[in-house]
């Protein structure tokens, strides 16, 4: 089932080693990348705009403001845990790219359902539809990650997988700025939020053209539709490789320690650090630019290898400038509530800044040889 650590994959082509960035020339990576990026970025902008329309704007009796945020978040998540495994399966019996172009249709489809919600302030289509995007990704998902070894070699893959994460970020990151911005707009802010959405399951789409052909990796798959037996299976198979279920373990253990993060930066700046909701916005600001960096080091520090050194590496940053942040944050003088110019007049503030940012650069590089270690050593007829 596994390979030897040196190996590349079996069906990547031997294209010479360019730099990450340089892959954003080539059409083996290019549509992909944008793609992935432009359905990221809408995820974001969907979502964020609607919790702020329901905490902000309208009053739902059955959706409590304060519940907003965790029933989207857990809409969106829930179709990751029912229906993970059965997408795998999908993206391995058939074309990855055909799937692709299956999820972005399927986008449009959505993203049309929720621009005449938002238009008729329809909460409960809109939920509806925070659901199929979850379904939407779930689906995006393995073939994102079966993808990327069927086109770079052993070489790339690091800085592959560090420019995916990096754009991932960068777009959630965007798509939460913008969806705030717009669904304010005074009078038409769920109209623009609904052509926004349009606009970008359009232009994912039309990219998606693009993407070069990836044949099937298991063809003669039969597919098991029960979500339960399959996803214990998958655990089981990939139990069988430890350095693959280990790999599991601590890229999961990553993406809960951010997602508390995340999930608490608006309570975190308002109770701790006694600022406004641009705080909050700066606050994800910092922690996405460091995850981005971190990711894109990756390749430099591993000399364009798969390189499990940095995962330590990555975990004690991770673990040093967490606790850091809490000493930092300790004892900061009470304040009526900081705006974003008087939060960065205060030096104590960059401090909280600085650990966030490192804590996140960490994070990056603690993840991405994780994800590179997967896709390198899964059998291929069950990478997905």
């Amino acid at each position: 089932m596994s390979q030897p650590p040196g190996a590349m994959a079996p069906d990547a082509p031997a294209h010479p080693v360019p730099d990450q960035f340089a892959l954003l020339r080539q059409r083996r990576f290019a549509p992909f990348f944008w793609t992935q990026f432009a359905g990221a970025a809408n995820d974001n902008l969907f979502k964020f705009a609607f919790t702020v329309m329901v905490t902000y704007q309208l009053s739902v009796g059955w959706l409590p403001p304060a519940m907003a945020g965790l029933v989207i978040g857990a809409l969106f998540i829930l179709p990751f845990l029912l229906f993970s495994a059965t997408s795998g399966q999908l993206t391995d019996k058939f074309e990855k790219t055909r799937m692709i172009r299956f999820v972005k249709n399927l986008e449009i489809a959505i993203m049309a359902l929720a621009a005449w919600a938002f238009l008729a302030a329809s909460v409960p289509v809109l939920l509806g539809c925070v659901f199929l995007m979850g379904l939407h990704s779930t689906l995006f998902g393995p073939v994102k990650f079966a993808y990327l070894p069927q086109v770079l070699n052993e070489r790339e893959l690091t800085g592959g997988n560090g420019m995916v994460e990096m754009g991932t970020f960068v777009a959630i990151l965007l798509g939460n700025v913008v969806g705030g911005l717009l669904v304010a707009i005074p009078g038409v802010g769920h109209a623009t939020v609904a052509v926004a959405c349009m606009v970008l399951a359009l232009a994912g789409r039309a990219v998606a053209q693009f993407i070069p052909r990836a044949p099937a990796t298991d063809p003669g798959l039969h597919i098991n539709w029960n979500p339960i037996s399959e996803t214990w299976r998958n655990l089981k198979l990939a139990h069988g490789n430890v350095v693959v279920f280990r790999s599991m373990l601590g890229i999961s253990w990553m993406w809960f320690f951010g997602a508390v993060f995340l999930s608490n930066f608006p309570a975190f700046a308002k109770e701790v650090l006694h600022g406004n909701e641009h705080v909050a916005s700066l606050l994800l600001v910092v922690f996405s630019v460091g995850i981005g960096t971190g990711s894109l080091l990756c390749e430099k520090l591993s000399h364009r290898h798969v390189e499990i050194g940095l995962v330590p590496v990555g975990a004690i940053g991770m673990t040093v400038f967490a606790v850091d942040l809490y000493f930092a944050s300790r004892g900061l003088p009470p304040h009526a509530g900081h705006t974003l110019g008087s939060f960065l007049a205060q030096p104590g503030h960059w401090r909280v800044m600085a650990d966030l940012a490192l804590l996140a650069l960490f994070a990056g590089l603690y993840s991405v040889p994780m994800y590179a270690l997967i896709q390198l050593r899964s059998a291929p007829t069950h990478r997905a």
